[in-house]
């Protein structure tokens, strides 16, 4: 049976979200890799344990991460059932809505009908009542912002959602939003975007300026570029690596002598 580590409190800075009453870890653990169907359960308990002992207390998903789609949250909801359920209020638990889910015109991008259905589906894989934060995932330009905001602030009013967050949005319609959002008194306090050396789109989508400017944080993900900003693969591909083995989203050509 597993007991966090006592001291895990003590290693760790937690830094207020924007100007909302949250405090974050400096560190989050997100589960868009290694949590599918294609990886070890006893890794992934082994690495929620790891994240938790040493502070970690926020876990990020999607309801598309995998693969397959969904089953990185049903796996998590494992480890919550199993190992972690006694400690759900120490948890900050996010996951988001907004690219590919299921088949048809309902199963994708911003529109009300899809993003409260995706929501209920990862509540039941997660086996939760409540997500500490949704995000819509990504900006949809055929959806009127003011039913995708809509439908962020009645999950929260269900009760469904403490916080919402927008993720891959730039500065222009981070403003529109917020401005939508803060009209309809809903805690929007957070963007997430991916933020790198080897990538500083925010820096020059204004979203970066936008959010200091209105108060609401920012989390970056992939800011070790998936491992090219580690020693991962200065001397080659390894066999075990993320490129060999499931080449979605991180592939060899990528491996340029400048980068």
């Amino acid at each position: 049976m597993y007991i966090a580590d006592k001291d895990r409190y003590n290693k760790l800075e937690y830094a207020r979200c924007g100007k909302s009453g949250l405090k974050l870890p400096r560190v989050s653990l997100g589960l868009w890799h290694n949590f599918g169907d294609n990886n070890d359960f006893e890794t992934m308990q082994k690495l929620c344990f790891t994240a938790f002992d040493n502070g970690i207390t926020h876990f990020d998903l999607a309801n598309n991460y995998g693969p397959p789609y969904g089953s990185a949250e049903i796996n998590f909801g494992r480890i919550l059932k199993q190992d972690l359920k006694k400690y759900r209020d120490e948890l900050l638990i996010s996951t988001k809505a907004g690219y590919d889910m299921w088949e048809g015109p309902y199963g994708n991008w911003g529109s009300r009908k899809y993003l409260i259905a995706s929501l209920d589906q990862s509540l039941k894989r997660m086996g939760l009542e409540y997500v500490d934060i949704f995000y819509h995932h990504r900006m949809d330009k055929d959806t009127p912002l003011e039913e995708t905001m809509g439908a962020l602030n009645q999950i929260v009013q269900s009760g469904k959602a403490l916080y919402v967050g927008l993720s891959n949005y730039d500065g222009e319609t981070l403003a529109k939003a917020s401005e939508i959002l803060t009209q309809m008194h809903c805690p929007f306090i957070i963007n997430q975007n991916r933020y790198s050396i080897f990538d500083r789109t925010i820096e020059n989508n204004g979203l970066k300026e936008m959010a200091h400017k209105l108060n609401k944080g920012i989390i970056a993900f992939s800011p070790l570029a998936q491992g090219l900003l580690t020693d991962r693969y200065l001397k080659g591909i390894p066999e075990d690596s993320r490129i060999k083995t499931d080449g979605r989203f991180l592939k060899a050509e990528i491996l340029t002598e400048k980068n």
